[in-house]
């Protein structure tokens, strides 16, 4: 007996109409899939676009580099705003009677050529270093990013003199600035130091600056918003600003310990921090004289200050390769 010859057909697929007079033949699979995207399964054109600040997070949080650094520093911060937590005894308090001893119950580092207990004096001196180089980053980020930002958006006769203001302070040896500059400073406190890492160190993050926002207002989302009749401000703002500040934030980061390293130097040298501040780089210079008799001075500061500068670097590091989308 013939089949009748509207009966549907036997196979598992089924028929979707094209919108155009057609048809089209879908497996089962494929039906299953669409209905998936349909329902929104975070696969489809439904998922969030990531930007590249949390793709940037999602990837510093699986690196171990940036954990560990990033402990250590929080260590750091906190005794520098909380010294006694780990150090009850006072850094000024001296007893020349136990001067240049070794390491004592409750005295683990021993003492300084004055009596005075290392350990305390290096768990105190990372105040001082934390708190220039955290002011001195922020200074140089700030006056850097206007200065170079500003001058990259509107170009011309400010981008030119800036260039060349730049030059002339590029010009100048860091070291040698700080030795003409902060040897006429009788102040015992931090903002001398930082004042001179900001007026010397603000030209590299303006050069920085200067480029990613040259760059950013090439971009068709920025002609677009001008085009639009947005406003300088706006763009700027906006538009330029929040793309533009990766590099900022990356070289910013590295650089702060390279400023820690630096207030240490000067120290050292006699025209950074001075007496009675605690710094590690003035226990370096006062150990420096006694290293073959007493090593232990100089080993506890220069070690704490050789630890906090490569945390902060490893920091910048894992940073610039989660920002970077070339390394990605």
């Amino acid at each position: 007996m013939p089949e009748p010859e509207n009966e549907p057909p036997k196979d598992e697929g089924a028929i979707a109409p094209t919108g155009f007079g057609g048809s089209m033949d879908l497996a089962t699979s494929d039906g299953a899939d669409l209905e998936g995207l349909d329902q929104g399964d975070g696969k489809g054109p439904d998922e969030k676009a990531r930007s590249l600040w949390s793709d940037a997070w999602r990837d510093l949080r699986r690196n171990p580099v940036f954990i560990i650094s990033g402990l250590v520093i929080v260590f750091l911060v906190i005794i520098s705003i909380w010294p006694q937590l780990i150090a009850s005894g006072n850094p000024l308090s001296c007893n020349l009677s136990k001067a240049q001893e070794g390491s004592q119950p409750g005295h683990p580092f021993g003492f300084t050529a004055q009596g005075c207990d290392v350990y305390t004096r290096t768990v105190y001196g990372a105040r001082s270093s934390v708190t220039v180089g955290v002011c001195a980053t922020l200074g140089v980020a700030i006056v850097g990013t206007v200065l170079g930002g500003l001058a990259g958006f509107f170009g011309g006769f400010s981008d030119s003199i800036l260039s060349r203001v730049t030059d002339i302070f590029f010009g100048i040896p860091v070291v040698l600035g700080g030795l003409v500059l902060l040897s006429v400073v009788t102040s015992s406190s931090v903002w001398p130091v930082v004042g001179f890492m900001v007026l010397l160190g603000w030209p590299q993050i303006s050069r920085i600056a200067r480029g990613s926002v040259i760059t950013i207002k090439q971009n068709d989302f920025v002609q677009a918003a001008r085009a639009l009749g947005a406003s300088n401000s706006r763009m700027m703002l906006r538009h330029v600003l929040p793309n533009a500040v990766a590099p900022v934030i990356v070289v910013a980061t590295i650089a702060l310990g390279t400023y820690i390293a630096l207030e240490a130097t000067l120290s050292y040298l006699g025209v950074g921090l001075k007496p009675p501040s605690v710094s590690w780089g003035i226990d370096i210079s006062d150990a420096s004289k006694f290293i073959r008799n007493a090593p232990h001075m100089l080993l506890w500061p220069a070690g704490a200050l050789a630890i906090t500068v490569l945390a902060f670097i490893m920091l910048g590091d894992a940073v610039r390769d989660a920002l970077d989308p070339k390394l990605r």
